[in-house]
């Protein structure tokens, strides 16, 4: 597993995972890491951008989108944060431990950004840029190996028809949060069959997210 880097300064490591729910339940003067989170997801992108447009010079600009999109989605961030031990380190309210905040793939994607972008203003851009190089490294290999690099829903379109069903459709579930930082929960229907919820930031993540769930449920040979 990936050593997690020695912050200089403490706080900002703390800070990288304070939820905004904590604040409400401290007296301890602390801010939530949604600056943090802005920041590093900012970080994250040009960081994956500039190693894929390195890596590979002969894919177009379509297949590097769509595997940035693949690597840096909300799942893919909570999974490497799941394997990082994120969740231990979360500074949660009451209600949101007991509603398994610390498994819930949303916040974890969060405290990875804010990790990130604490990890930047602690260490600067060469340390977290290997940070990161380093996480997302057997990701990277594992898409080109796939030589899948179709987004979830188009592998989905493709396979409903082969099979001759109605096309998938997309409704938004549930969406919480506050109005700069909500999370989507989208359900894809085929025929009038849930096949699958996901969740992200906006809506064409979560759907995505959906639409990858389909895809598992449904086994199909190019399932990312």
């Amino acid at each position: 597993m990936t050593k997690l880097p020695v912050f200089k300064n403490k706080n900002l490591f703390d800070q990288a995972f304070t939820h905004r729910s904590f604040l409400n339940e401290t007296k301890e003067d602390v801010s939530s890491n949604e600056r943090l989170e802005f920041l590093g997801d900012s970080i994250i992108s040009f960081v994956i951008s500039k190693l894929l447009f390195t890596k590979y010079p002969k894919y177009n600009e379509g297949i590097l989108t769509n595997m940035r999109s693949l690597l840096v989605n909300t799942k893919s961030l909570a999974d490497i944060a799941r394997e990082l031990n994120f969740g231990k380190y979360l500074k949660l309210s009451k209600g949101e431990e007991e509603s398994k905040g610390r498994q819930n793939q949303s916040l974890l994607a969060d405290c990875f950004e804010g990790f990130i972008g604490a990890l930047f203003q602690d260490s600067g851009i060469e340390v977290t840029q290997d940070f990161i190089k380093d996480v997302f490294l057997t990701r990277i290999e594992a898409l080109e190996n796939e030589r899948s690099f179709k987004d979830p829903k188009s592998l989905l379109q493709e396979y409903v028809q082969s099979k001759k069903q109605s096309s998938p459709q997309y409704k938004v579930m549930s969406e919480h949060g506050p109005a700069h930082s909500k999370t989507f929960t989208m359900g894809v229907f085929i025929g009038n069959k849930l096949f699958g919820q996901g969740q992200g930031k906006s809506k064409q993540e979560a759907e995505e997210d959906a639409a990858l769930k389909a895809l598992q449920k449904l086994k199909t040979p190019k399932t990312p």
